[in-house]
């Protein structure tokens, strides 16, 4: 008889166990205790349950070790013949990531009586040696120098910049360089894993981690080095990787090893990490790279509007801003104005990319050259309509516009004649034939008729030599010539070079 009741316990306890675990599974199967209590899925929650289980964890291992040796260590020279920018840089809470001179950068100085260095990071594009970073890690730089993750060092040279993106392309001589692969920015999600890549406070190559925590920032902090007209573009990808002062002109790639953006700047009271870190999209960051290798400088396209003002004075945006843009002025002879697009008119889409800030659109423009043709989704009246139109450059126009740093001296040129230099007792020279608005009328008191026989230490006997001295220079560069007629030999320094005319 006891055994008898003890068989009893024994059954029921086994049907008990396996109802209950017959009840969890059928429950578990579902989307959860809690969803069922509150009813319905949210249409927010769209897709998030479907597979029967949460997100597995995230391995870090391949994507890190896939970049690491396509970081650069950017360390740059800056003559004393430059500006200290220091206290320009730090008076902005988002301070960029550029490391500068410790007693310089907490105390400032009227006038540099020494050499200053600096580092940050760099990220190779292609085998053979281009390299990406910010502008602001080479702005004003003489001398280049790039370490690789392999400890061995090149002399580097300054392709192109643009301060009105803060990206720069320099180069180094050889082959078969270890090079990221282009992600798209435009498919980043909020909440994403990323990890940032680079030599922040001149440490060696350092990885961290972080998901994207907003899209198409505007800072602010680009116009402070191109000028107040300029056409600035920002639309950063914000992220919580730590990241530090030498970060910049790094890697911000998926965790499948993609590049999908370029480190430039944190949110910091103090300069150093505190929570928020800024990387240029990496659809922004490859065309402007092509712009600078192919032509010199940034093919920008215009839609040829401006936003509507905010008439809300409790908001400190300007822009009226929601669910798209809202056309306030449509610009004569510009692609909007050839689509037919009016004041008042606003735009939701770009080819099929909802838009919904004036930042996210300029940033989406941003990718695209003249030329390029797109088209334009946008309410009137409470319909919506598309319309097909062709991108235009500033000018109005769809042509190629090449400038150099030789553009940007404002002088016509033209090579000395040989009986000419012999009668001036020379070996040969540029003449400077006329002068308009440029570096040289701006910086120095160089007249008409000067003849330029030496630059940056070089002789000079023709306008193709005077032309290669001053696109291999830095931002600077000493030239020195005669007057006909006069003796001595005059001395002039030009800086700038590398910074947008």
């Amino acid at each position: 008889m006891k055994a008898k009741h003890i068989l009893v316990t024994v059954l029921v306890s086994a049907v008990t166990a396996l109802s209950s675990v017959f009840l969890y599974a059928k429950l578990s199967s579902r989307n959860g205790s809690v969803s069922k209590s509150q009813g319905e899925i949210p249409a927010n929650y769209a897709g998030l349950f479907d597979g029967g289980g949460t997100p597995g964890p995230v391995d870090f291992e391949a994507a890190a070790n896939s970049t690491v040796a396509a970081v650069v260590h950017i360390k740059t020279k800056t003559n004393p013949t430059q500006t200290n920018n220091t206290q320009r840089r730090r008076s902005n809470p988002f301070g960029d990531m550029f490391g500068d001179d410790l007693f310089d950068q907490f105390f400032g100085s009227p006038q540099n009586t020494r050499p200053q260095m600096a580092s940050g990071s760099g990220v190779f594009i292609s085998a053979d040696g281009y390299i990406v970073t910010n502008n602001h890690v080479v702005d004003g730089a003489d001398e280049v120098t790039v370490t690789l993750n392999t400890k061995k060092q090149y002399k580097a040279k300054v392709v192109a910049t643009d301060a009105n993106t803060d990206l720069a392309v320099i180069k180094i001589d050889g082959s078969g360089f270890p090079y990221l692969l282009y992600g798209n920015s435009d498919e980043v999600k909020l909440g994403q894993w990323v990890l940032a890549v680079g030599y922040p406070l001149t440490l060696e190559t350092t990885v961290t981690a972080g998901i994207v925590s907003a899209k198409y920032r505007f800072l602010g902090i680009n116009q402070r080095n191109a000028g107040r007209n300029a056409n600035v573009v920002e639309s950063f990808i914000q992220t919580d990787a730590a990241v530090n002062q030498g970060n910049s002109g790094g890697a911000l790639v998926n965790t499948s090893g993609q590049l999908i953006g370029i480190n430039a700047a944190i949110a910091s009271p103090t300069g150093t990490y505190a929570g928020y870190s800024y990387a240029i999209p990496v659809n922004i960051v490859k065309k402007v790279v092509d712009d600078l290798i192919k032509f010199g400088t940034v093919q920008r396209a215009f839609l040829g509007i401006r936003p509507e003002a905010n008439a809300d004075e409790d908001t400190d945006s300007q822009i009226k801003e929601g669910d798209g843009v809202v056309i306030g002025e449509v610009m004569s002879n510009s692609a909007a104005a050839d689509a037919g697009l009016k004041k008042g008119d606003k735009i939701i889409k770009l080819d099929n990319k909802a838009v919904s800030t004036w930042y996210e659109l300029t940033g989406t423009v941003a990718s695209y050259r003249p030329g390029q043709k797109l088209n334009v989704t946008f309410i009137r009246n409470g319909k919506e309509q598309t319309a097909a139109l062709t991108l235009k450059n500033s000018s109005g126009n769809t042509e190629i516009v090449k400038t150099s740093a030789l553009d940007k001296l404002g002088v016509e040129l033209e090579t000395l004649d040989a009986k000419k230099a012999k009668e001036y007792g020379v070996e040969g020279g540029v003449v400077v034939k006329t002068l308009s608005d440029g570096l040289i009328a701006e910086q120095t008191t160089i007249k008409k008729g000067f003849i330029i026989v030496r630059a940056g230490g070089k002789t000079v006997k023709s306008v193709d030599e005077l032309t290669r001295i001053i696109e291999s220079a830095g931002n600077s560069v000493i030239v020195e010539g005669i007057y006909p007629g006069y003796e001595g030999v005059y001395q002039y320094a030009i800086n700038d070079l590398r910074n947008e005319p």
